[in-house]
């Protein structure tokens, strides 16, 4: 068998118990994504979803989360603007190695997760 995969549906992080306010702040107001319900089953474990683009980010609770290179990296344009309003609001962003036809850079959000933000620049 073979396995068709037709696209990624969503991506998972996780923030401490408690902090869905917190991530509310940094998500939807910083970054300015669209809060979409979490299904009423899913409801009692916490934790907030994001429409982004074509997927989905789910924003999990988890206790004992440590940094890690896992990460989501969402293509975006105006690449530098976007680093110069997050510094503005505080955000340190961190250079990453050039990739050809690309430019990138990451950031921590507010719990440690690494989110990488690039820009296509062979395509006009």
């Amino acid at each position: 068998m073979r396995v068709q995969i037709k696209r990624l549906n969503h991506v998972q992080i996780s923030i401490p118990p408690g902090d869905e306010e917190k991530a509310r702040a940094f998500y939807g107001n910083v970054l300015g994504l669209e809060e979409i319900p979490k299904p009423e089953v899913l409801r009692p474990s916490g934790g907030l979803w994001y429409n982004v683009a074509d997927i989905q980010l789910h924003i999990g609770v988890e206790v004992g989360q440590s940094p890690s290179k896992r990460h989501p990296a969402f293509e975006v344009e105006n690449l530098e603007q976007i680093r110069a309003y997050l510094k503005e609001n505080g955000v340190r962003t961190k250079d990453e190695h050039s990739l050809p036809g690309v430019d990138r850079f990451s950031f921590l959000d507010p719990f440690g997760n690494r989110i990488e933000f690039m820009e296509r620049t062979d395509v006009k």
